[in-house]
């Protein structure tokens, strides 16, 4: 088995999450810019066995797409494109920056470093892969 690969995927910076490799726990990874985001899945995928990708699907309280769906929509075509063998599903992301902010207070972090935008990016990609493999 490959390990799973989560993307909380933002404009300026895309939390990473991954499953060990028998996919029974998430972990954050990194946060990097996701300009260099396919840089580093790249890297990332020469170093390790990844089987899949899961995208943070942001969808709205009616369930209907938020308008950052239109953000990741061309970064999944891509992503396709660059590692065709890798399936990617999608995973619901609501109220996963909220729990991430709530998981930073519950582990006694300060306000300082709660302000750290790239560990709620951390923490919310490894909530989106928690969910994903809670729901396999």
């Amino acid at each position: 088995m490959g390990r799973i690969v989560a993307l909380d995927y933002g404009r300026v910076r895309t939390g990473i999450a991954v499953t060990d490799e028998l996919q029974l726990i998430a972990s954050g990874l990194t946060t990097v810019d996701t300009k260099e985001l396919l840089n580093f899945l790249r890297k990332y995928v020469q170093e390790e066995k990844v089987e899949k990708f899961v995208v943070g699907e942001p969808k709205q309280m009616n369930n209907l797409p938020s308008e950052s769906e239109e953000l990741i929509k061309p970064f999944l075509r891509t992503l396709e494109g660059v590692f065709p063998k890798i399936p990617v599903e999608r995973q619901d992301e609501r109220f996963t920056s909220k729990m991430a902010f709530q998981t930073m207070i519950d582990s006694g972090l300060n306000k300082k470093q709660r302000r750290d935008k790239a560990l709620v990016d951390e923490i919310s990609a490894t909530i989106i892969l928690q969910a994903y493999l809670n729901r396999k």
